[in-house]
């Protein structure tokens, strides 16, 4: 609106405009609630947005029928760390591991001792070291063997518990199968050039080892560490018993190594896996029954 002054000149009237109530803490308000706007509405599409699940793999393990328990605690808790991954584990003694590693025939090839040459295209990851325990029954007294003697029980050249300082009873000795790692060290390390005698009982597995020592009082057998559930005693030998410390330490005299084999490069997720059994997490599972490496 415009106003007339005495010199006949017209002026625009000063006018102040003002915000009611603009004080300091409206404005923070004011600011706060369109932060909370912008936020929302750039919240809301991204919930709408389809993620994508892991493809499923599937991993395939197949040896030494030694290494299953383990590789079955192992395969337990990487799955719970990767849902998306199944690993299969199959046995078939170690030999059949070396070979189908090898052929490229599975992602991991299990192996109870340290081949002496790998295969060509393979790795060998060493994951846990076993024991190999002499078993006999519950019942049977004897309270320690030395090397030799163990030798002479399973050779044939002791028949009788009462030649190394047991009951008197004819020995039964409990032997493994052909291509079994296990037998490979034991013969190894016990036997030399000596075979086992001819009169052992072959089994297929440490499980049907312990098995038949469990219910035959005269029995006497090997097996790996993994194994022992209390159906038999163990016998120390050179004064020792196999357990994680002193097979970590190497200082049980039948002690090996239990070895993974792999292709280089030809999965990601089984190089995963084995990154995973070498971890502190790994190696923790590892040392609840068996000797770690790291």
């Amino acid at each position: 609106m415009k106003r007339q002054i005495s010199n006949g000149k017209y002026q625009v009237p000063n006018i102040k405009y003002q915000i009611p109530n603009a004080n300091g803490k409206h404005l923070i308000f004011v600011i706060c609630h369109l932060s909370f706007v912008i936020c929302y509405l750039l919240f809301v599409p991204a919930c709408g947005a389809t993620v994508e699940p892991p493809q499923p793999v599937y991993l395939q393990a197949a040896g030494s029928t030694a290494m299953a328990p383990l590789m079955g605690e192992l395969a337990t808790a990487y799955q719970e760390r990767q849902p998306h991954v199944t690993l299969d584990v199959d046995g078939g003694g170690s030999s059949l591991g070396r070979e189908l590693a090898a052929a490229g025939q599975v992602d991991l090839g299990l192996t109870s001792w340290s081949p002496d040459d790998v295969p060509a295209g393979t790795q060998a990851t060493v994951v846990a070291r076993d024991g190999i325990a002499l078993v006999v029954h519950p019942s049977n007294p004897i309270t320690g063997l030395t090397l030799i003697q163990a030798h002479d029980l399973f050779s044939g050249r002791a028949i009788d518990w009462d030649e190394v300082g047991g009951s008197p009873g004819l020995v039964q000795a409990v032997s493994r199968e052909d291509g079994s790692g296990t037998r490979d060290v034991f013969e190894a390390v016990v036997m030399g050039n000596d075979r086992v005698t001819l009169t052992a009982l072959v089994m297929p597995n440490s499980q049907a080892v312990v098995d038949y020592v469990a219910g035959d009082p005269q029995a006497i057998g090997y097996v790996s560490m993994g194994y022992l559930d209390g159906e038999v005693r163990v016998v120390p030998v050179e004064g020792l018993l196999p357990a994680p410390e002193s097979v970590s330490r190497g200082e049980y005299h039948l002690t090996r190594e239990f070895v993974i084999l792999s292709r280089p490069g030809s999965s990601p997720e089984a190089q995963a896996f084995l990154d995973f059994v070498l971890s502190p997490a790994g190696q923790a599972i590892v040392a609840q029954r068996y000797g770690r490496v790291r």
